[in-house]
């Protein structure tokens, strides 16, 4: 399996931008890890551990959780939903994460995000920039926005938004089945 495959899905970019726009009264939740960015990378939580409470435990993938339940906040993204309902897997975790201009993912990998090990995390970008350099195993990848991609994250991955507008991503974590693992193959 290829360590990054953009998915024969393509979703509207004024509805994505939309939908964010709408939530521009929300706040944006500081990623946890500060250990591996520099500058500001933060996250909306749209589907989340069912039991969760906490912020930070709503917005961690936690491999061993195995009940999942949207967020209030989804109600009011309506192409959100429209999209997530695209996916013919069980959905785990969905969040919105903002890369700031400037700002910088330190090289890291997410060991239990790969087909192979049951679970993938798909990618939609909703803003983006010429200037956004992401790196799989040391070689660019260039998402542009309404694409979807997997990306295999356990193996190294890191971002620079080297642009002067932010990037956001549509962070969907779905379990593998044969419907993504047949759309990966084709």
């Amino acid at each position: 399996m290829h360590d990054r495959i953009k998915l024969p899905l393509i979703f509207d970019v004024q509805r994505l931008h939309a939908d964010l726009d709408c939530l521009r009264t929300y706040q944006w939740l500081d990623h946890f890890v500060t250990r591996n960015y520099e500058g500001e990378w933060s996250v909306i939580i749209l589907r989340g551990p069912a039991t969760a409470t906490h912020p930070v435990t709503m917005m961690y993938s936690d491999p061993m959780c195995t009940e999942f339940a949207d967020m209030p906040i989804l109600k009011s993204t309506h192409y959100f939903s429209e999209v997530l309902q695209t996916f013919c897997c069980p959905i785990e975790a969905v969040r919105l994460m903002k890369l700031s201009a400037g700002s910088r993912i330190k090289e890291h990998r997410d060991f239990d995000l790969d087909v192979e090990c049951g679970s993938a995390r798909l990618h939609i970008p909703i803003r983006t920039n010429d200037g956004v350099d992401f790196r799989l195993n040391g070689t660019r990848v260039i998402l542009q926005e309404g694409e979807c991609w997997y990306l295999r994250l356990s193996d190294p991955h890191s971002v620079y938004n080297q642009g002067s507008t932010d990037r956001v991503h549509l962070v969907i974590d779905v379990r593998t089945n044969e419907w993504l693992r047949t759309l990966l193959l084709n």
